[in-house]
């Protein structure tokens, strides 16, 4: 069996213009949504990526603020700094990029945004309206592996979900908007017994244990749909002078022979995230202002 590869840039970038869309027409009324990024410290991937949101929240119609802060910026400064965004109205959106230095509380400094502009769902109001099946602004990759799923099974209903990984970020969000999807959810980790065994159960199996290829192809079900979540750099020998590539959880081309359809690594999830981060800002703008929200895919 060979999987059908399910294309994360084409799903991202689909979702990206249903939501220019309806700020189009949010504009159109005189609401501009605004997202605020900050980024503390110089930390390569995260300016790349904090560039990259900035792009597309430009490119969506919306209003980009960015905030960069040192990396010796001390954390009453960076608490300072949500307050004020959390004050200002032209901003529907607070995101801090993470990592934080070392001498700074993530949990403190999340926990200080307004919930109604936690656009990465990481606040525990947040949280916990997503536990008990309120509306709440969701985590953003989680979001994007449940449209993905679902552009292959538009009902997930009665499916056998397999989530490996338990983070906060990932795992328990994913597990959480999949029983909301009436799936079957078994949450595995790294020290489940007979992990592979598990994971054949799965007709959903979403791999987000932050282990390059720790998922084989031996243990995915024949026809189930995988969804990798994992971004792990790893050494190139084909490519030479200590050249590295990107590989997921899974072993994509074991699994690809198994599978029924897959996410790559590149080009899967990651896609996914920005593209539910805007999301979720034009949620965020609309809930703020008792507007209705444009139906987007869930």
């Amino acid at each position: 069996m060979s999987a059908t590869v399910v294309d994360g840039n084409a799903q991202g970038a689909a979702l990206r213009a249903r939501v220019a869309e309806a700020v189009r027409g949010l504009r159109a009324r005189g609401v501009t949504p605004g997202l605020a990024v900050v980024l503390v410290g110089e930390d390569p991937a995260s300016r790349v990526y904090v560039k990259n949101k900035s792009a597309r929240t430009v490119e969506a119609g919306m209003r980009s603020f960015d905030h960069k802060l040192p990396a010796d910026a001390s954390e009453a400064e960076i608490l300072d700094l949500v307050r004020r965004l959390n004050a200002d109205e032209a901003v529907d959106g607070i995101l801090v990029q993470l990592p934080l230095p070392p001498h700074i509380a993530p949990a403190k400094v999340l926990l200080a945004i307004d919930p109604a502009k936690d656009v990465d769902g990481f606040h525990p109001v947040n949280a916990g309206r997503l536990a008990t099946g309120q509306k709440a602004l969701v985590p953003c990759t989680p979001l994007g592996c449940v449209i993905l799923a679902k552009s292959v099974h538009p009902s997930l209903a009665g499916m056998e979900a397999v989530v490996v990984g338990r983070s906060n970020i990932v795992g328990k969000p994913v597990a959480q908007l999949l029983l909301a999807e009436s799936c079957t959810v078994t949450i595995a980790h790294s020290r489940t017994r007979d992990l592979p065994a598990v994971c054949r159960r799965a007709d959903l199996l979403v791999a987000a244990v932050g282990r390059p290829e720790m998922i084989r192809g031996g243990w995915i079900k024949p026809g189930a749909t995988v969804i990798d979540v994992g971004i792990n750099r790893v050494p190139n020998p084909a490519a030479g002078d200590g050249k590295t590539k990107l590989v997921g959880d899974v072993a994509f081309a074991e699994a690809a022979e198994v599978a029924g359809a897959i996410t790559p690594v590149p080009g899967g999830v990651g896609p996914m995230t920005i593209a539910c981060l805007l999301r979720n800002t034009l949620q965020a703008a609309c809930d703020r202002r008792s507007l209705p929200v444009p139906e987007m895919p869930a």
